[in-house]
């Protein structure tokens, strides 16, 4: 077992995958068994696959939180950076100086969060700020909230700015970002015309101050 998951009152423990030293775990009340893809889905569930054995899945730190917290995953990881001129890549981190990541001045960098993720159809994942890391070092979401779509098959990543004047320092198991889950519509595009339907006839601005 690698660790376990606290998710509205039951504890979840992790299990390894078969295929490799990833493991897989389900974020849900129920007990927690390794899923294929083609496995048939009696509840939904976020699917959560650990890509290191130390890298930790999105946790809510109460009952009551919206948010998943999401951790940054930096040991022996480059990381992408840009200052909206250029794309590099930093050196990466090592446990020689704990993790530790100094993101420049006005730069913006792909944070690797260490897993990957399936949620279910019509469920969005939304990245947003938190609070503390905010107020406290000055990081920015710069596309918040960012959107992770369900069928997307990639290691999750969070895009971070520093718009402090000096270098902003992250480590490696930060909480870096949290995630809100949202279920949205998608309809038909068809094309018509569009005629005024209720007693509104401005654009912006024309409601007032």
């Amino acid at each position: 077992m690698h660790g376990a998951v606290q998710v509205d009152g039951p504890t979840c423990a992790l299990r390894p995958s078969a295929s490799s030293c990833a493991s897989i775990i389900e974020l849900s009340s129920h007990e927690i068994v390794p899923q294929s893809p083609a496995a048939p889905r009696h509840h939904e569930a976020l699917i959560v696959e650990l890509l290191h054995e130390d890298a930790q899945p999105p946790q809510r730190a109460t009952a009551g939180s919206a948010g998943y917290d999401l951790r940054a995953y930096l040991l022996g990881r480059s990381i992408k950076c840009s200052d909206g001129v250029r794309v590099w890549d930093a050196a990466a981190a090592d446990r020689e100086n704990d993790g530790l990541f100094s993101l420049p001045s006005g730069v913006n960098a792909l944070i690797p969060l260490g897993f990957k993720a399936r949620m279910p159809v019509g469920v969005e994942a939304q990245i947003r700020p938190r609070s503390g890391t905010s107020f406290k070092k000055g990081l920015q979401i710069p596309n918040a909230p960012g959107t992770i779509d369900s069928d997307y098959p990639d290691e999750w990543m969070v895009t971070v700015r520093n718009p402090m004047p000096h270098a902003v320092v992250i480590e490696h198991g930060e909480r870096i970002a949290q995630m809100v889950l949202s279920r949205y519509e998608t309809l038909p595009i068809e094309s018509g015309v569009v005629v005024v339907s209720t007693d509104r006839t401005g654009g912006f601005g024309s409601t007032g101050r």
